[in-house]
């Protein structure tokens, strides 16, 4: 559940911001991109303590905010998004706009659909990555009843300590949805990429 959220939530608001970096014109937004830039080039390991820390003084240890807000900032995805929306002829959001059509038309009924195959590639790479992080949910969660499946596993146990076969059990059902994921959609994102080429050309 927490792995569906943090994708649909990432995107989003990567996409807005990315939006907003390419297209609009506002005080600070070359800054600002590369703030968005220089974050990308920070290992998040060296973030989980003062993340750690802040979810403490909020108060969020092991709640399922603690686990999700941290995961929220990808900013490789809001540079991804700007780079396609920077591709995409002027002369289109032009139209648009003489037409009537505000900032959320232009982005969710034109620049979005000319990136789906964006969409659809950044939506898989997010899920894997959010669905199989281990550490910091191991780091954010003290009770059972809030870890995730990844730090789930590592706490099978028999009466004989750490219950090997099961755990390699366990783990082969948790990479289910991820490989059912990758084999449904794998299709539609080559088709995608392809359109997506084919307007940027």
């Amino acid at each position: 559940g927490t792995s569906v959220i943090i994708t649909f939530v990432v995107l989003l608001f990567g996409m807005m911001c990315a939006y907003a970096l390419s297209q609009l014109n506002f005080p600070g937004r070359r800054l600002l991109y590369l703030l968005v830039v220089a974050s990308f080039m920070v290992p998040i390991p060296a973030l989980y303590v003062a993340q750690f820390v802040l979810m403490s003084d909020l108060n969020m240890v092991n709640t399922w905010w603690g686990i999700i807000l941290p995961q929220l900032i990808v900013p490789v995805v809001v540079i991804v998004y700007k780079q396609f929306f920077d591709a995409i002829p002027k002369e289109m959001r032009e139209a648009v706009l003489l037409d009537g059509g505000g900032e959320f038309t232009l982005l969710f009924k034109l620049y979005l659909p000319l990136n789906w195959g964006i969409t659809a590639s950044l939506s898989i790479i997010t899920f894997i990555i959010a669905w199989n992080n281990f550490f910091w949910p191991f780091l954010i969660t003290t009770s059972e009843e809030m870890m995730t499946i990844p730090v789930g596993i590592t706490q099978v146990r028999d009466t004989f300590g750490v219950a090997y076969a099961r755990m390699m059990a366990l783990a082969l059902l948790a990479a289910a949805p991820v490989i059912i994921a990758y084999l449904v959609f794998q299709k539609r994102v080559t088709e995608a990429v392809m359109i997506s080429a084919g307007v940027k050309g």
